[in-house]
């Protein structure tokens, strides 16, 4: 049995144990995440703005790279949540949706409201997004460095 199939069979069980989120709220969170990932396929496929113009003027080119460059993270971020609502939705599916994939505690109800693409509990995503901003902060030293 892999590690994933065995962390979903205990995530269920630990589901069961506590007050399991009733079909209408799973309804609830499943066509909001539903409508989200609608939402958010479109302005993916939409890729008008990372287009390369081309301009006799040097100043309309700069423009023009920092509104690709604006529009590249744009797609970045949109991409990255698009993911988030798909796992979501595979949550709903497998029984573990609202459970805390790192300290598998259930996710607070207002959490969920807020972001139900949400993976993690409040104290959670703290940490992963602490841990994130470190490793930036070493690759930036890193670059120094390097230079």
């Amino acid at each position: 049995m892999t590690r994933n199939m065995a962390t979903n069979k205990k995530n269920y069980r630990k589901r069961q144990e506590k007050a399991e989120m009733t079909k209408s709220e799973l309804n609830k969170y499943r066509n909001v995440l539903e409508a989200k990932k609608a939402e958010l396929v479109q302005l993916v496929r939409n890729r008008d703005g990372i287009a390369i113009e081309k301009s006799p003027d040097a100043f309309d080119e700069v423009q023009h790279a920092a509104e690709r460059e604006l529009a590249i993270r744009n797609l970045d971020r949109e991409s990255n949540l698009l993911r988030n609502v798909r796992a979501s939705l595979r949550r709903i599916e497998d029984g573990s949706f609202g459970v805390c994939l790192h300290c598998e505690e259930d996710i607070s109800p207002k959490r969920l409201a807020a972001v139900p693409w949400t993976a993690f509990c409040i104290q959670c995503q703290e940490i992963a997004d602490r841990s994130q901003g470190d490793s930036a902060n070493h690759l930036d030293e890193w670059l120094v460095n390097a230079a």
